[in-house]
């Protein structure tokens, strides 16, 4: 294993930065929400030292994969929002709470345009910011235990991290208004029924089965998947002529790496291909 980044000190001496942790192994990144007695609610210097790894990740060519999770049987029960003093750390000043959501947001913002693949592994509880953080990622495994709510509504607050982005274009836009309105827990089973998650798996073999994923999408040609991750992203909202001509630059694009030559070679000689990201 490789815990490495001359940013992260901290990591190389096994220390969590704002109790994110980051590991590097094989190609893939793991990142782990830690703070297992508040079940992973994140403090505004974790939401940071969130953004800051995901823009690591996504300007170090070795991370091929970015793999998110928590710490203990929890994924992250949202933002932490009581202060050391045990008070509700909110604002009722407009400019200071926006500018504080502005600066929490940029870590959605930051996996959002992550050019690298991104899986999130959700068991126990993924709520409020912690359920769009996990939904955020292009692929989530659940575990039987896992349970999702846009909370918000229920602490006196709206949507926020993505969720009114995510929502619709996950459930559609009743589901949206019934999951966001009423604040209901979703289970496991449910999550994957609506569509929240991709596959439910026993808790014991999510670890493994989410990083048996991260690897096998690690053995890609990396310009390729980073320009599929890219026209997936936009498709979503362009029509099919834009998506047609998004395709179009981006074959040809792939048409011109030596990864396709390996491919090519790897398919003819029966092999399994070796992929440099050139």
């Amino acid at each position: 294993m490789i815990v490495a980044g001359p940013s992260c000190l901290a990591e190389a001496k096994g220390a969590a930065v704002g109790e994110v942790l980051l590991e590097r192994e094989g190609g893939v990144a793991k990142v782990t929400i830690s703070s297992p007695s508040t079940k992973n609610a994140m403090t505004a210097e974790m939401f940071d030292e969130f953004a800051r790894i995901c823009r690591e990740v996504d300007g170090t060519p070795d991370d091929r994969v970015l793999l998110v999770t928590g710490a203990g049987g929890d994924f992250c029960s949202g933002a932490d929002l009581k202060s050391g003093g045990g008070e509700v750390a909110v604002s009722s000043q407009y400019h200071a709470a926006l500018a504080r959501m502005k600066k929490i947001h940029s870590g959605a913002l930051a996996l959002h345009w992550c050019s690298k693949p991104t899986i999130a592994a959700v068991r126990g509880v993924a709520v409020g910011a912690g359920a769009n953080l996990a939904l955020g990622c292009d692929i989530v495994y659940a575990s039987e235990t896992a349970r999702f709510s846009q909370i918000f509504v229920k602490r006196g607050l709206v949507l926020d991290y993505g969720g009114s982005y995510l929502l619709p274009r996950l459930v559609g836009v009743h589901k949206a208004f019934e999951l966001a309105l009423t604040g209901d827990m979703v289970d496991a089973p449910e999550a994957e029924r609506i569509g929240l998650v991709n596959k439910v798996v026993p808790d014991g073999v999510l670890d493994a089965d989410s990083s048996e994923l991260a690897l096998r999408i690690t053995k890609a040609p990396p310009i390729q998947t980073m320009l599929i991750k890219q026209n997936l992203r936009a498709g979503a909202a362009s029509s099919m002529e834009s998506a047609l001509e998004a395709e179009a630059h981006a074959q040809s694009v792939a048409m011109g790496t030596e990864d396709l030559i390996e491919a090519m070679a790897a398919w003819l000689q029966k092999r399994e291909p070796e992929f440099k990201g050139r």
